[in-house]
């Protein structure tokens, strides 16, 4: 039986890993369903969802030229048409992430980010080699300033004595 991308059938969990669980699909074929596959919500732990023997309804996503097929059980749900799989709940602390949405979040430096700009030059922007001397002497003012501290106090690295 050849297997096709997009195709679902009925597995067997042969076995269970931290990155997800191996599923026999017919006549010897074993396919792995990546732990990101299993459930719509976040998946901690395989072993919360699945056990071994149990009999799941997976959906083929990938197959590689070396033959090892990528399955899916959360694609492999029918959702009535217009139904939107669940939307993931934001990370707590949140603030952080990239942001490919609307005008105002932030990037992953913590930058502001602005959707209307990405991608396009920006002509007012400093260039990379005013940003590398603008570092350099800001360095330059931090060690001499640390310098000047630290020779003057007892024990410290480098300190003079008298």
């Amino acid at each position: 039986m050849a297997i096709e991308v997009g195709a679902k059938l009925e597995g067997k969990v042969t076995g269970i890993t931290h990155f997800g669980a191996f599923v026999d699909l017919s006549g010897g074929v074993t396919g792995l369903v990546h732990i990101s596959e299993i459930a719509d919500n976040y998946v901690k732990d395989v072993k919360d969802h699945l056990k071994i023997d149990d009999v799941v309804k997976v959906k083929v996503i990938n197959v590689d030229k070396d033959g090892k097929i990528g399955l899916s059980i959360k694609q492999a749900v029918d959702r009535p048409e217009g139904q939107a799989a669940p939307q993931r709940e934001p990370r707590a602390g949140g603030g952080g992430g990239f942001n490919r949405g609307g005008g105002g979040g932030q990037d992953r430096g913590g930058r502001p980010f602005n959707k209307q700009s990405a991608g396009r030059p920006s002509y007012n922007k400093p260039s990379f080699e005013d940003k590398m001397s603008r570092f350099l002497k800001d360095s330059e003012e931090r060690i001499s300033s640390l310098k000047k501290n630290t020779e003057g106090k007892r024990g410290g690295r480098g300190a003079k004595r008298v």
